[in-house]
């Protein structure tokens, strides 16, 4: 048993050494609390990094099919009335969504910016039945025109007029809005809305110059096809006409508009950590009485993994833009802001995942040997430069203090190196066979 013990101690390539001839100093000291403070600074950053998850990020094919795209936005029109702005959007499809309302909320603004009203609606005045139109007509005012042309009775169910835009013979337009959406479905632009006895009787001319001078915050979402395509806010109810998409702006009266606005926010897809929108909170002031502003982004699909595995589908997109001025009374280009976008087919993956105890184990043993080993390299450096350092000092002080021949110097240098030899060996004396030059290492000392 003891030889096997005496093997495995033969074995330890730590061997101990005899406290009695340790030599501290005082840069060993120095360096020993500085390489102390590195190795616990080197280890808090290290652990930091364990704590917290790290992202890896992969480019692949996108090759999903058949998804819809949700488009967040937010954006405030401080010189555009809600009355006036709409929401249109289509793609390379030939699907539109036009004077889009669902999902959409204006805020009417005052020139300061404060909110007037908010409300879920689209253009115009709200929607509101025949009895909310009798309620409004006094006496002055002549009763309802019905469809068939009379006007309103008293035991009569009201159903007015869509001025020969209706879909079928029972259609009825019982607002002015009715009457909008009818044209605007037949692709007929309203030129005077005091000729339509609903818009006359709702004053839909005497809101617009009321609400003059105030501003729009538009916000909600849009969901598209997963395709190139635009969404736009432009004046106007939009419709199709011989293939072009119009807006009809007659019915306002106006020949420019101000289009400056604010993109509070514009995101496709959730939020998730680290998400960059280049259009968040842009600001943009129109200098021309009017013109197309135009922003022309490039959609990159991106999916987010955190560390408990959920999983996020979402979009990063890059961006460009463009103006494209009019002169007043010639709009030779819709008035509006349009964001065109296109899809990239390479998808960006982002995996965040934990360092394992290995990895973090095998940095911390690198960093504790890694520190060790060099402010160790460091103190022997400065030791025995130190020491050389102190033997020079000495030889020159004994060549300044002593006169003899260079013999004579070469047997004192001799002894002085068996002196010192001995010295660093703890030998307790000298040879005595060297009696003679002792004397002089004696009296040099």
């Amino acid at each position: 048993m003891d030889g096997i013990m005496n093997k495995i101690r033969n074995l330890d390539a730590y061997p101990k050494i005899n406290e009695d001839f340790y030599s501290r100093t005082l840069s060993g000291g120095v360096i020993t609390v500085v390489s102390s403070v590195v190795m616990f600074l080197l280890f808090f950053s290290e652990l930091r990094l364990y704590l917290h998850a790290a992202t890896e990020t992969k480019l692949v094919v996108d090759t999903s099919r058949g998804e819809t795209l949700r488009i967040n936005f937010d954006v405030t029109f401080p010189a555009l009335a809600c009355s006036i702005v709409s929401v249109d959007a289509m793609d390379i499809s030939g699907e539109q969504h036009l004077d889009v309302k669902h999902d959409i909320i204006k805020k009417r603004l005052d020139a300061h910016g404060n909110v007037i009203e908010s409300r879920p609606d689209g253009i115009g005045a709200p929607k509101v039945g025949y009895m909310a139109i009798l309620l409004e007509v006094d006496s002055s005012i002549e009763k309802p025109l019905q469809r068939h042309g009379g006007r309103l009775e008293h035991n009569e169910t009201y159903c007015g007029s869509c001025y020969g835009a209706e879909a079928a013979d029972d259609d009825c337009c019982n607002s002015c809005e009715d009457v909008r959406e009818a044209y605007r479905k037949k692709g007929w632009a309203l030129s005077n809305p005091d000729l339509i006895d609903q818009c006359k009787r709702e004053g839909f001319l005497q809101k617009i110059k009321d609400e003059e001078g105030e501003g729009c915050n538009i916000y909600g979402f849009l969901e598209v096809n997963k395709v190139a395509g635009n969404f736009h806010f432009a004046p106007g109810k939009s419709f199709q006409q011989s293939n072009v998409h119009v807006h009809d702006l007659l019915a306002f009266q106006k020949d420019s508009f101000n289009l400056s606005h604010k993109i509070n926010r514009l995101a496709f897809g959730d939020y998730f950590p680290g998400v960059v929108n280049p259009l968040d909170s842009v600001h943009w002031t129109q200098e021309q009485p009017s013109g197309m502003y135009q922003y022309f982004l490039k959609v990159v699909p991106t999916v987010y993994t955190d560390v408990s595995g959920h999983t996020i589908q979402s979009n990063q997109f890059s961006v460009t833009e463009h103006f494209k001025g009019a002169e007043v009374g010639r709009l030779q280009s819709l008035p509006g802001v349009f964001f065109f976008y296109d899809l990239s087919p390479i998808k960006v993956t982002f995996t965040e995942q934990h360092v394992s105890f290995l990895h973090f184990l095998t940095n911390v043993c690198a960093i504790v040997g890694g520190v060790f080993t060099v402010s160790g390299i460091l103190d022997s450096f400065i030791y025995h430069g130190q020491k050389a350092i102190k033997k020079k000092m000495e030889i020159v002080r004994f060549l300044g203090n002593h006169e003899y021949d260079w013999n004579d110097f070469i047997v004192h240098l001799r002894v002085l190196v068996v002196f010192e030899t001995d010295r660093n060996r703890q030998s307790p004396s000298l040879s005595l066979n060297l009696s003679t030059p002792l004397l002089c290492v004696t009296q040099m000392v």
